[in-house]
């Protein structure tokens, strides 16, 4: 089955850090965005976005390494899908487009990358978009173990490597299926043919979703408390765009980016987890009004 693509975007495969080859959807001129997606989906979530944007921006959406029809390294190390080596990624692709400075914006695994992206490339990213995600560290320390209300599969997925990979493989299609009917329990969000895809392209790449969560319980942590401990923040401006978690968790999310962020806005949306998708002329709006910045 061939899988759908944006219209009126180019496709290449472009090597990104030790020469692991992305997917890599662009189109457009201007400003250059990179769009990063999310949890359990390809570049394709960002097609009406990414569409509308490249009216006046070049923009460029990969499939995040271990996604889509991106490579799917096996994981010789905690390095191979940590935040930091997927950051590297869309740097050597943004460069190898002839751009070195852009601005990002990720959705909910894509923020972390794009977060990961500014602490470590703070020359080379001009601006951060975040939808729906709290950094890595915040993120445990607000699940609070096993009185956590949601996102069990954090857990699952940090667990040893060979007991996820082979507990979820045994029924690929329902579980990553579950999650899309959670989070867009009308089928608002995207049409049959796009939640297929997704379903289809994240059973073919089980070994490396796991291992792309089990690196944010292990080294994605590791990094983000070293920043902490060091004062580090990011220095460009940086936009969150989220569903209302903090009251229904008791989080302020607003003061948690606030402290990774000097120039920092927070807006909270009636949307749902896949905003980019369910409310696509307001998620571009979101982020022309962070690029303007």
């Amino acid at each position: 089955m061939t899988d759908p693509t944006i219209p009126g975007f180019e496709y290449d495969r472009i090597s990104g850090a030790g020469g692991t080859e992305l997917n890599v959807a662009h189109a457009g001129q201007g400003p250059p965005v990179v769009l990063l997606h999310g949890f359990p989906q390809t570049h394709l979530m960002w097609s009406a976005v990414a569409r509308d944007l490249s009216r006046d921006h070049t923009v460029i959406a990969p499939d995040l390494r271990g996604y889509g029809d991106s490579d799917k390294p096996d994981e010789v190390s905690p390095d191979t899908y940590a935040k930091r080596t997927m950051a590297a990624d869309i740097v050597a692709v943004a460069a190898q487009l002839g751009h070195d400075r852009f601005a990002v914006v990720g959705h909910d695994r894509g923020a972390l990358v794009s977060v990961r992206a500014g602490l470590d490339h703070p020359d080379t990213i001009t601006h951060i978009g975040i939808l729906d995600v709290l950094p890595t560290m915040d993120t445990w320390d607000v699940l609070h173990g096993v009185d956590a209300k949601v996102a069990w599969h954090l857990y699952l997925m940090a667990q040893p490597k060979g007991l996820p990979e082979r507990m979820i493989g045994a029924v690929a299609d329902e579980f990553f299926a579950s999650f899309l009917d959670a989070w867009d329990p009308t089928g608002a969000a995207f049409p049959a043919e796009l939640r297929e895809h997704y379903v289809r392209a994240s059973s073919n790449a089980v070994p490396s979703i796991v291992a792309d969560y089990r690196a944010t319980a292990g080294i994605d942590l590791d990094m983000d408390r070293a920043d902490r401990a060091d004062g580090r923040q990011l220095t460009m401006p940086v936009a969150v765009l989220s569903q209302d978690w903090g009251s229904q968790l008791g989080f302020d999310p607003a003061r948690i980016w606030g402290a990774w962020a000097a120039d920092f806005t927070y807006e909270a949306t009636d949307a749902g987890h896949f905003m980019a998708e369910e409310t696509p002329a307001r998620t571009a709006a979101f982020a022309r009004q962070l690029l303007t910045r």
